[in-house]
């Protein structure tokens, strides 16, 4: 192996891995953006985590959801 091998593969694992952290945190904000809008989806995630929420719980699920702005670019609150 060159040098040049061993520094283009090292290049390349470090822009593999900064754009699927980008291409990870996209997806996660649309599905929690989703989840705003969608009592079905919410219900569906609290259930898998082991909760029976009932319509006032789901409520105030939204609504704090509603409330909270996701983040707008990595390690910034708006």
């Amino acid at each position: 192996m060159s040098m040049w091998t061993v520094i283009i593969s090292i290049i390349t694992l470090i822009v593999g891995a900064v754009g699927g952290f980008f291409v990870g945190v996209y997806y996660l904000r649309k599905q929690l953006e989703k989840m705003q809008n969608d009592p079905e989806m919410l219900k569906k995630m609290a259930k898998q985590m082991g909760y029976n929420m009932n319509n006032q719980q789901m409520q105030k699920a939204q609504q704090m959801m509603k409330n909270q702005q996701f983040m707008k670019g990595p390690g910034k609150r708006r």
